[in-house]
């Protein structure tokens, strides 16, 4: 029977409405630096996806994973010819990273507070994300921080999905075993291969093709097979 339903958060439960790039290119602006969206928009995705796989560590990972967004904010900039000098790349940077922190910027997809509302009361919620500590932040600022009974992130663990250290963490928290417990994801790879691997069942979330309002009936025809099967 399940008894935990563990969520991913960006693109799962929250998203940026108005994208990515478009915040690269308003801070960008106010420092001088011509980005063009589209490209930001493109660059932005090749080199998140062609980021390797860190290795595990113990324990929470130097300045909550602050120099890796570096690395990859100049690896951007780099790819849209842009160079700026070191103090202004500082700047750029210092309020790049707070920006995404901020109210406003994040919004809730609109099936998550009715989908918590049924499930809040029969299951045990966490969240598992490759983020960093703003999350908890964004997660106060749209009102769902008292949601979950853990929300285990991988600058804190010192282990990303889809490795399963990050996905034993959060059962260990949560105390369930990996069959009692679901994950929803919509990365094919950190999600559903990862939750696979650390032997949970996972929810494919892939929108528009389906929404979190189908996760009751998925976890009903669970039980019902649980049921019948006992």
């Amino acid at each position: 029977m399940i008894k935990a339903i563990l969520f991913d958060a960006s693109e799962t439960l929250i998203h940026l409405p108005l994208g990515v790039a478009h915040h690269y290119q308003l801070v960008a602006a106010r420092h001088g630096l011509a980005l063009d969206e589209a490209v930001v928009s493109q660059a932005f995705r090749a080199i998140w996806r062609a980021k390797s796989q860190r290795p595990v560590i113990e324990g929470s990972r130097p300045e909550d994973d602050r120099g890796w967004w570096r690395d990859l904010v100049l690896e951007l900039l780099r790819h849209c010819a842009v160079e700026p000098s070191a103090e202004k790349l500082d700047l750029f940077f210092d309020e790049l990273y707070c920006h995404f922190a901020l109210p406003g910027v994040w919004e809730l997809y609109p099936d998550v507070l009715p989908v918590f509302a049924i499930l809040r009361h029969d299951y045990i919620l966490g969240v598992v994300s490759n983020f960093d500590r703003r999350l908890h932040a964004i997660f106060r600022d749209l009102k769902i921080d008292g949601c979950f009974d853990a929300v285990i992130l991988s600058s804190e663990t010192g282990a990303d999905k889809p490795h399963p250290e990050i996905f034993h963490h959060a059962l260990d928290r949560l105390g369930v075993a990996p069959a009692e417990a679901l994950h929803v994801g919509d990365d094919p790879v950190r999600d559903w291969q990862g939750a696979a691997g650390a032997g949970l069942r996972c929810f494919h979330l892939d929108r528009p093709r389906n929404s979190l309002r189908d996760l009751p009936a998925v976890l009903n025809n669970l039980e019902t097979a649980a049921t019948s099967c006992s």
